[in-house]
């Protein structure tokens, strides 16, 4: 059973505590439990687009890590001399990895959310709310795969008549390319303004509006948010501990690992993990259901 069955504001709890744990903890057990959670379910996700995703990731990551050493200068544990005369520390370049780290999994969980948050959950949630946000969400969401696919069919037509981006001189493709940017950006603002038009002539921007929706908050979903609080509980307590602080300014410093920290990153661990083990349950009591139906109906 897929994740994004769920209700929505089951999925927006979930991505709101993950990507602000994954923005807050800079203590390498955290930052490595939610990068690695974080790579795994974007791969259960995306599939390979999102294997090559994240491993482009890890490039930009060192050059980071290096661009920040270089011109960061603190710590105590010199390493080498860069080319301009500026020591590199250990602290440094550490912190910069750190930093790096964080920003790639905040990336993966983003595109997690990407493919389990579709455009109309966020109306659900919004709608009642204000229905302008909603609206204006809406349509966000919708543009960017709307743009995309106009762009590619005036381009298509554009060439049919060797007026492609690709086509003639340096000059003339540019003047070419900037003719299919002109006619994708008036497409895009006139289509957004009848959209508005549309919806309001509709009254979606009224008082009292109500609104159809296919979702329910049931015991499933009651049942998954009482393990995630309860995750987040135990969590918050390793927090309050000082288990998530680590310091490496002027050096390195962190917390000293006890029994009691493994129950933390088991639950971090969970926590983060909660989704696509219930959607790998899921997807084997299927099998086995399909299975037994195919051996009965046999």
């Amino acid at each position: 059973m897929r994740f994004d069955s769920w209700n929505p504001a089951v999925n927006f709890i979930f991505f709101g505590i993950v990507v602000a744990s994954a923005v807050a903890f800079n203590q390498p057990v955290f930052l490595a439990i939610g990068y690695a959670c974080s790579f795994a379910y974007s791969v259960k996700l995306n599939g390979k687009r999102a294997v090559c995703f994240n491993l482009a990731l890890i490039p930009f990551i060192v050059l980071f890590a290096l661009f920040y050493s270089g011109y960061n200068h603190f710590g105590v544990t010199n390493l080498a001399v860069n080319f301009i005369g500026n020591q590199l520390t250990l602290e440094a370049l550490v912190s910069g990895f750190v930093i790096g780290t964080r920003a790639a999994s905040v990336l993966m969980w983003f595109s997690c959310m990407n493919a389990v948050v579709s455009s109309d959950k966020v109306v659900y949630l919004f709608g009642r709310v204000s229905p302008r946000l909603s609206l204006f969400l809406s349509i966000l969401l919708r543009m960017v795969p709307r743009v995309k696919e106009r762009a590619r069919k005036i381009g298509a037509a554009q060439r049919a008549i060797g007026r492609g981006a690709g086509q003639g001189g340096l000059l003339r493709r540019m003047r070419n390319g900037m003719r299919i940017a002109s006619i994708v950006i008036t497409w895009t603002m006139e289509s957004m303004i009848g959209t508005s038009d549309s919806m309001k002539s509709r009254g979606y921007t009224l008082r009292g509006r109500t609104a159809f929706s296919i979702y329910r908050f049931d015991y499933r979903d009651r049942s998954f948010v009482l393990v995630l609080f309860g995750c987040a509980a135990i969590l918050l307590m390793g927090i309050l501990l000082d288990q998530t602080c680590i310091l490496y300014d002027p050096e390195i410093i962190l917390n000293r690992i006890t029994p009691l920290s493994g129950v933390f990153y088991a639950a971090y661990a969970l926590l983060c993990l909660l989704p696509m083990l219930v959607q790998i349950m899921g997807e084997r009591r299927f099998a086995r259901q399909r299975k037994a139906g195919c051996e009965n109906g046999a």
